[in-house]
């Protein structure tokens, strides 16, 4: 457990994708500075996607410009598509990242089109990126479970991470999008990935809603995987899948990892406070464990 850990940031995206009340342009562009100024420096931003299927990444080309001029720090945005990919372009995105799903009945609930399918959209894209000197990040869906086929079988996974690595993906991320997975599941379902993706090219996307996320992580640090998707105070959830929370909140993985004596480069302090100005504009609270501690804690001293 001595290695670094790297963090990517998704809550701008992934997270506030899922809020029912959409967030303005100039409140994402300071949620993001605030994130970076507590020491997350590559933080996931915005969706090329169609205004109608996700309004609350409306502006996404906005955002992206008002946060590029920050120095030392990573942006990554979400493309669908080919014309999702000009436009990204467009507003200067050097790290894409496109997404499938392990599971049949997920892709179709979630894109209209089966996983093969999904995968035929975005070969082009993936392409263009190469020839264009972009990285391309690849996100799978329901890599544990999936709300319409139940449970997803590892060698499903593995077949989608595979396809995704021979495309050219420098990194591929696994989501347990519904949070149903163990660490015993999580072990195995990485163990099986790593025979097709090197482990050092795997990233952990867990969602808490049964409350494993953090023991999902820990076991998979265990066999090596280092790269953790974090969302600040666990915003997100999953619209085809009724009960699911979040991702694992960004405090909870860094007390974790803190604790296990890794430097984050993290501070705390601003990341609540970061935490606390997107949980009044959605008008709910954090569902980290840690920021609902520290705040009591604050409370308490004042």
């Amino acid at each position: 457990m001595s290695d670094a850990v790297r963090i990517i940031e998704v809550g701008p995206r992934d997270g506030l994708q899922n809020e029912k009340i959409p967030i303005s342009v100039a409140d994402r562009i300071a949620f993001i500075e605030a994130l970076i100024g507590a020491g997350l420096h590559t933080v996931e931003v915005g969706a090329f996607v169609s205004p109608k299927a996700i309004p609350q990444m409306v502006g996404s080309d906005q955002v992206l410009r008002g946060v590029s001029h920050i120095g030392g720090s990573e942006f990554h945005v979400l493309v669908p598509n080919e014309k999702g990919y000009e436009a990204s372009q467009a507003a200067g995105a050097k790290v894409i990242a496109v997404f499938a799903s392990a599971s049949e009945g997920f892709s179709r609930a979630n894109i209209n089109c089966s996983v093969a399918e999904s995968i035929e959209r975005f070969k082009p894209v993936v392409a263009r990126a190469k020839a264009d000197g972009i990285r391309v990040r690849g996100y799978i869906s329901c890599v544990l479970g999936c709300p319409f086929d139940g449970e997803v079988k590892p060698q499903a996974v593995v077949d989608v991470a595979k396809m995704l690595w021979d495309l050219g993906c420098y990194e591929v991320s696994l989501g347990d999008t519904i949070g149903v997975g163990t660490p015993m599941k999580a072990r195995q379902l990485l163990r099986a990935v790593a025979g097709s993706v090197p482990m050092e090219k795997l990233a952990m996307h867990f969602h808490d809603t049964y409350g494993q996320a953090l023991a999902n992580l820990y076991a998979g640090m265990e066999e090596g995987a280092r790269v953790i998707d974090s969302a600040a105070g666990g915003l997100g959830g999953c619209p085809y899948a009724p009960g699911a929370t979040g991702n694992v909140a960004t405090e909870d993985v860094i007390y974790m990892l803190e604790g296990l004596g890794m430097k984050t480069g993290v501070d705390m302090t601003k990341l609540l406070a970061a935490t606390n100005e997107v949980r009044r504009l959605i008008g709910r609270p954090p569902v980290s464990r840690v920021a609902s501690a520290l705040n009591a804690k604050m409370r308490t001293a004042k």
